[in-house]
């Protein structure tokens, strides 16, 4: 039985939904071969086993109905980055959105491209 997703993925976790968020539903041995060829070496079995404890967090649903499992985000990529981006405006910007702001935009440079977007961004928000 499935637990409803209550908690927040850990940075392993993420690195499972990040491959299946971005090719879709896809076997725990793609996901392997992508981590290994991708963000760093990990084993198979481990990548496994984490994928079951993602299903019986609720991260993940497997389809069983063919030879090869196959393993779907519960949840959309926009959703949980929405709850962990809250989840850090909360507890280090003591909930200020405006304070992210200052600190992404001091500590990083924009392309123009960015800034075009950024600013696009700001107008919408006033017109509300």
């Amino acid at each position: 039985m499935k637990k409803e997703t209550s908690n927040e993925p850990t940075r392993s976790e993420l690195e499972i939904l990040q491959v299946l968020w971005e090719f879709g539903p896809s076997t725990a041995r793609f996901v392997n071969d992508h981590l290994n060829q991708h963000i760093r070496p990990v084993i198979y079995m481990s990548t496994l086993k984490l994928m079951q404890i993602m299903v019986e967090k609720g991260f993940l649903e497997k389809d069983e109905t063919n030879m090869k499992h196959i393993y779907r985000p519960a949840q959309e990529e926009s959703k949980t980055k929405a709850l962990l981006l809250d989840r850090v405006v909360d507890t280090i910007f003591k909930g200020s959105a405006g304070n992210l702001m200052m600190q992404l935009l001091g500590d990083k440079k924009m392309s123009e491209e960015e800034m075009e977007t950024f600013r696009e961004l700001i107008k919408k928000m006033d017109q509300k």
